[in-house]
């Protein structure tokens, strides 16, 4: 099949969907660590258009954009299929792992890594969208229930762990057991999975870039 190389960035939480998703196919892979503030020649190459990680690179050629990539990892490599069979159930897979990422992240990271009414603002749309997640989980749907890591599973890692290491950094409380039971009930059973346990970077670590880059931002605003 070919040589599989990813390049990616160990706090990427998109990065990390890829090393989940070759683990889950057995796939083999050769690793190479990217400094996102020193972008090297083959990320400048490989991704020309948005000039980001990760990237997958199979038999020389590249394939960007985590959900891109997934779908690839899934349709190239068929054993333990990650997005469901039936096509309704795929559409309603693709249809959420793109509301994670377009519509409840986004204010999330605002909310907690921005202040003042900048932040305020993203905090009301990420509590509209985190209840429109779990209403949406409480109505049974099965993509949020599976024993193993699906499509949307891989995807919801961000919300697992990323969400509340960045609430620790920022000191703030958005996603809580008291107000989303269900994502939180669903985070737990994607923490507990082997292949993500495997895979996660260090707490601790992940607690301190975030803690930088808030830093780094809020003296930033601080000057505008």
């Amino acid at each position: 099949m070919g040589e599989v190389k990813l390049l990616g960035f160990w706090a990427s939480p998109y990065s990390l969907r890829i090393k989940e998703a070759l683990k889950i196919k057995g796939v083999d892979y050769e690793y190479d660590e990217e400094d996102l503030w020193n972008k090297s020649q083959q990320v400048l190459n490989y991704n020309p258009v948005h000039k980001k990680v990760p990237i997958l690179v199979h038999a020389g050629k590249p394939i960007a954009e985590s959900l891109v990539i997934l779908e690839y990892t899934d349709d190239r490599w068929k054993g333990n299929p990650m997005l469901p069979q039936d096509p309704y159930d795929r559409a309603q897979a693709r249809f959420w792992a793109k509301f994670i990422d377009d519509q409840l992240m986004p204010p999330i990271l605002t909310a907690l890594m921005r202040s003042g009414e900048i932040a305020k603002r993203a905090r009301r749309k990420a509590e509209e969208q985190l209840n429109l997640l779990e209403n949406e989980i409480k109505t049974g749907n099965k993509l949020f229930e599976g024993k193993g890591m699906g499509f949307v599973d891989i995807v919801g890692v961000v919300v697992a762990y990323w969400v509340p290491v960045i609430q620790q950094a920022a000191g703030k409380e958005l996603l809580v057991q008291k107000s989303y039971p269900r994502i939180c009930s669903w985070a737990n059973r994607l923490l507990t999975c082997n292949v993500t346990r495997e895979k996660l970077p260090p707490h601790d670590k992940l607690v301190s870039f975030y803690e930088d880059r808030i830093a780094a931002i809020l003296k930033k605003a601080s000057r505008l």
